[in-house]
C-alpha cells in the first residue's frame, strides 16, 4: 500500500486528499502522475517519519520517471536534505549542485550548502588548520550571498555572520 495511504498524521492525510484531487483534475499524463506521487511518498516518508532508504527509494523512482527539470530540482535538493540528515556532506553537497543546475532559483540549497561549508570551515579549526578553514568559511560566504540575493530578508542569522566576519559586500 502507497505511504500516502497509511499516514496517520491529519495534516498528511489532509495534504494527500488534496494532492490526489489536484492530480486527477490536472491535465497530466499517467508518468506525471506516478512521479508526482513516488514524491509526495518520498516527502512524507522522509520529513514526517524520518523513513529515510524508503524516502530514498520513492526519490529515485521519481527522478527516473520525472521530465520536467523544475520538478527535477526539488527531487534532487530532497535527496540533498537526507543526505545532509545522515552526515553524507559530499553526496549532499552534490544533490544540491544538481538541483542547483536544473533550477538556479532554489534559495534553500545554497543556504544547506553555505552550511556544510561553514560546518567544514568549523571542523577545520577544531583540527588546527586556519588556512583550509578560512577557504570553507569564503565558500560558505559565497553560497550565503546567492541565497539572501534571492531571498532578501531571508537567512537573517547567515546575513549577520557574513557583517561580523567582515564578509558581506
Amino acid at each position: 500500500m502507497p505511504r500516502s495511504r497509511i499516514n496517520g498524521n491529519f495534516i498528511d492525510k489532509t495534504f494527500s486528499i488534496v494532492a490526489n484531487i489536484l492530480l486527477q483534475i490536472i491535465p497530466t499524463t499517467s508518468v506525471e502522475k506516478e512521479a508526482f506521487t513516488y514524491y509526495r511518498d518520498g516527502v512524507m516518508s522522509a520529513q514526517s517519519e524520518g523513513n529515510y532508504a524508503e524516502a530514498l527509494q520513492n526519490y529515485y523512482e521519481a527522478m527516473r520517471l520525472e521530465i520536467d527539470p523544475y520538478d527535477r530540482s526539488y527531487i534532487l535538493y530532497n535527496i540533498g536534505l537526507i543526505h545532509t540528515s545522515n552526515g553524507e556532506h559530499t553526496k549532499a553537497l552534490e544533490y544540491y549542485f544538481r538541483a542547483l543546475e536544473r533550477n538556479p532559483f532554489l534559495p534553500q540549497a545554497f543556504n544547506n550548502m553555505a552550511v556544510i561549508c561553514h560546518y567544514r570551515g568549523e571542523q577545520a579549526i577544531r583540527e588546527g588548520d586556519s588556512e583550509i578553514a578560512e577557504a570553507w568559511f569564503d565558500q560558505a560566504a559565497e553560497y550565503w550571498k546567492q541565497a539572501i540575493a534571492l531571498t532578501p530578508g531571508n537567512y537573517i542569522e547567515a546575513h549577520n555572520w557574513l557583517k561580523i566576519t567582515g564578509r558581506f559586500e
